[in-house]
């Protein structure tokens, strides 16, 4: 089974989101169901399963895809004084597509 929300649901826009940022390798936009009273999502558009199965040839999304990370993160701090940058790996990646949260405030919902 294809356990990968990111491609099925958000980058085929089956489900619609409330952009943050775009650029042609990465996008950035509120979680479809936010733990984190300000929860964003970064994801590359290309398929990488995991931060661990980055490669070489990945470099140049991985640029960007941190890129704008930075971006989003420097916005977040500056209006709310301070966030948090997440990725998850392994078995508490529950969609197996590379994705990093930037999130601020207190946890909403578990």
């Amino acid at each position: 089974m294809n356990n990968d929300f990111y491609c099925d649901e958000i980058l085929s826009g089956k489900t619609n989101v409330k952009k943050v940022k775009e650029t042609e390798n990465v996008l950035a936009y509120y979680h479809t169901r936010p733990f984190y009273e300000v929860h964003i999502v970064a994801i590359p558009k290309k398929h990488i399963s995991s931060f661990v199965d980055v490669n070489e040839e990945d470099s140049f999304v991985m640029n960007e895809l941190i890129s704008v990370i930075r971006e989003v993160a420097v916005q977040i701090t500056n209006e709310y004084g301070a966030c948090k940058i997440i990725t998850n790996l392994g078995s508490y990646q529950d969609t197996k597509h590379l994705h990093w949260h930037i999130v601020y405030g207190e946890r909403i919902r578990k």
